[in-house]
């Protein structure tokens, strides 16, 4: 029998389903009423383990929510990469890799504000800021190689257009001014900018 054919321990399964019932408790409890109004011992007491060990899997709030934020991003990026390639304009192609992203970030608002503060700010040692920080770099190199179609745009320009993309939706998903704005109306103020970036 191979390394990779070797069945699960005992242990292991035992940590993934820890590991999968303090996701689906921090979920559903960030879900219904956000971040700042969940106290850890409420997500641990709904994941049925104590306290002490939830801190083993996440040590603070804010990392649980980028456990649980990670995975809808990640989702959402495969499902922006695919629709991208649809997109024969580079502009239309751009903003379907990042309209699933800001969907996925404002479906709990406070929750994404928060979500988009940890990746700025948190701690980059952290697993699940690290996580984070990768799909950052991925959705940029998505952007790059939608932008890269254009013979006339080198690697290094279409990655610091990239850059400016991410940077762009990063504040108008963050900024206060657009707290009730809906999910169209922030795609649009990103388009708006983005157009000009990418226009020749």
């Amino acid at each position: 029998m191979g390394v990779g054919s070797r069945p699960v321990g005992r242990r292991e399964r035992n940590k993934q389903e820890k590991f999968d019932r303090i996701t689906a408790a921090a979920r559903e409890l960030f879900g219904e009423r956000g971040v700042d109004e969940v106290t850890t011992q409420e997500i641990a007491d709904k994941a049925d383990i104590g306290a002490g060990t939830l801190f083993l899997y996440a040590k603070t709030k804010g990392e649980l929510l980028l456990l649980v934020q990670n995975s809808t991003y990640a989702e959402a990026l495969v499902r922006g990469k695919v629709d991208a390639e649809n997109e024969s304009e580079p502009l239309d192609a751009v903003m379907a890799i990042v309209r699933p992203v800001v969907e996925c970030n404002r479906k709990q608002v406070d929750n994404g504000r928060t979500y988009l503060r940890e990746i700025v700010f948190g701690d980059p040692e952290e697993p699940h800021h690290r996580d984070a920080l990768m799909l950052t770099v991925q959705t940029e190199q998505a952007i790059a190689d939608v932008l890269r179609r254009d013979e006339r745009v080198g690697a290094a320009e279409a990655a610091t257009l990239a850059h400016i993309v991410s940077a762009i939706m990063f504040v108008s998903m963050a900024a206060t001014i657009n707290i009730a704005n809906p999910v169209d109306d922030v795609v649009r103020e990103i388009r708006d900018q983005v157009r000009v970036l990418i226009s020749r």
